[in-house]
């Protein structure tokens, strides 16, 4: 059986992929230079690094919308990260782009994010903030804690007990690039970032849907006239559209009219799932939850584990480390052993 070697495998990449990938080895290289592997690219070994992580696990159990949901096929932090993969490479593929590169920022793009999805990102803003002396109301201070730049700095330096995973710079970039007013360097950072919303906008409606909080007929009309009926449908609406728009431009992008029905669903949701409703009556127990873990925390740093104290950081980053890479049940059990009397717990 003859094997494929990373050197065939980069020179396949030429004779296959379209000029405007990005080419394993092309690539700006990584922080700290390493022998490369006989059998795969840089781009595979970043996938792989990030698949085997401790932070990767961790997702499994981390909070996608509903907290703590009743019901074994709501979404996870990780299983959104897989579908985000999917959809990102599903796009990647037919414009000739770097599937390995697509697929290694999309199973990182979410390790930084906190326990009970994006209510943790505020509450260790807000604690940041008041840590600091800082108005935890101000526009600056709700962005003290951000996701994505906890996730690059996760890979950077925190995984491996504070040697990162050494990841390539256009893995890294396209982390850090996810979300925000970032754009990434690559076309496959820029694939993610766009994966990543059709994938929650759709995936949202159906768990919404699944805990009886929305019906398909709630969905705003045009929209859902234009995108589809159901989350398959409006997936492959979109996809479709991508690859045809990005071919287009030269650049990966929506028509017009796709997106602002995308963005019509996506202000659906926060107006209607997202920022109130029965799917966060739970949100302020959490939101205080966290913010007395970081106090607590910040006050005695020789409880905090030494894997998160070996970086020369203030405390007040150290402790967002720790308390940011919890998952919820984890966090929920820590938070009953500081506060809550032994005798008070349920038996």
């Amino acid at each position: 059986m003859r094997v494929l070697t990373r050197i065939e495998l980069e020179r396949t990449e030429h004779e296959r992929l379209s000029p405007d990938a990005a080419f394993a080895d092309a690539s700006l290289g990584r922080l700290r230079p390493e022998p490369e592997d006989d059998l795969r690219t840089c781009f595979q070994c970043d996938r792989d690094r990030i698949l085997h992580s401790k932070s990767f696990r961790r997702l499994a159990h981390k909070t996608q919308v509903f907290l703590a949901p009743e019901g074994d096929h709501y979404r996870t932090r990780l299983i959104h990260t897989l579908e985000v993969g999917q959809v990102a490479r599903s796009i990647a593929r037919p414009l000739g782009l770097n599937e390995d590169l697509t697929e290694a920022i999309a199973l990182g793009h979410d390790l930084g994010h906190t326990p009970f999805g994006h209510v943790g990102e505020r509450a260790l803003s807000h604690a940041i903030a008041l840590y600091r002396g800082l108005d935890p109301d101000a526009p600056a201070s709700r962005r003290m804690f951000s996701h994505n730049e906890q996730s690059a700095r996760i890979v950077e330096r925190l995984e491996r007990d504070g040697r990162g995973l050494n990841l390539t710079r256009e893995v890294v970039d396209g982390i850090r690039s996810h979300t925000g007013t970032l754009r990434a360097c690559t076309l496959e950072g820029r694939v993610v970032a766009l994966a990543d919303r059709i994938a929650y906008v759709c995936h949202d409606i159906d768990d919404a849907e699944r805990a009886g909080l929305l019906r398909e007929g709630d969905l705003p009309a045009g929209p859902r006239d234009l995108l589809g009926s159901s989350s398959s449908e409006r997936i492959e609406t979109m996809v479709h559209d991508v690859v045809s728009s990005s071919a287009e431009k030269g650049d990966i992008v929506m028509s017009a009219p796709v997106h602002d029905a995308m963005m019509s669903m996506r202000s659906f949701l926060f107006e209607n799932l997202y920022s109130h409703g029965d799917a966060k009556w739970e949100e302020p127990k959490a939101y205080a939850m966290l913010v007395d873990l970081f106090s607590y925390f910040v006050s005695h740093l020789d409880e905090v584990p030494e894997e998160y104290l070996i970086q020369d950081d203030a405390s007040e980053i150290q402790v967002a480390d720790f308390v940011s890479g919890m998952t919820d049940r984890y966090a929920v059990g820590l938070y009953e052993e500081l506060k809550i009397p032994q005798s008070w717990k349920r038996r």
